[in-house]
C-alpha cells in the first residue's frame, strides 16, 4: 500500500512540475503574472522546508541523507542541486542542445539495489513520471 500511495504521490508532483512549466512557456502575461504571485512563494516554502530537513548537524552531516553506517558530509546532494538552480542556474544558463524552449528529460535517481531484495520491472509511469492512465500530449514541433 505505501508504494502505490507513494507512487501516487509522485505522480501528483511530477503532473504539477510539468503544468508549471508548461505554463511558463505557454501562457500569456496576465496568466504568467497571475500563476508567480500564487505559485512563487509555494515553491519558495516548499524549498525552504526541503532544505531544512537537509541542514547539517553540529558534526557537519546530513541528518536526512546520513544513514548510521554511512555519514553524508555537507553540502548533501540536496543542498548541491538547490544552488545550482536557485543561484548558479540564475548567474550561468546553460544552453541546451534542443535549443530554446527545450526542457531536459526528467531522470530517475540511481537507487542501488538491496542485496536479497528483489527489483521489479518499472512500469512506464514510474520511468516517465506520469500516471499510467494520462495519455502523453502530441509533442509539437
Amino acid at each position: 500500500m505505501d508504494q502505490v500511495l507513494g507512487q501516487v504521490l509522485r505522480n501528483a508532483v511530477w503532473e504539477r512540475l510539468d503544468m508549471l512549466s508548461d505554463l511558463a512557456e505557454r501562457a500569456d502575461a496576465p496568466s504568467l503574472v497571475s500563476v508567480a504571485r500564487s505559485e512563487l512563494p509555494r515553491l519558495a516554502e516548499g524549498w525552504r522546508a526541503m532544505l531544512q530537513a537537509h541542514e547539517p548537524d553540529e558534526r557537519g552531516d546530513c541528518p536526512t541523507c546520513s544513514t548510521r553506517w554511512h555519514r553524508c558530509k555537507a553540502p548533501c546532494s540536496v543542498w548541491q542541486v538547490a544552488h545550482e538552480h536557485l543561484v548558479a542556474g540564475g548567474l550561468a544558463p546553460q544552453t541546451l542542445a534542443g535549443g530554446a524552449g527545450h526542457r531536459p528529460a526528467r531522470r530517475r535517481a540511481a537507487v542501488p539495489a538491496v542485496p536479497g531484495q528483489n527489483r521489479r520491472a518499472e512500469s512506464p509511469a514510474e520511468t516517465t513520471g506520469r500516471h499510467a492512465l494520462v495519455k502523453p500530449r502530441p509533442v509539437s514541433a
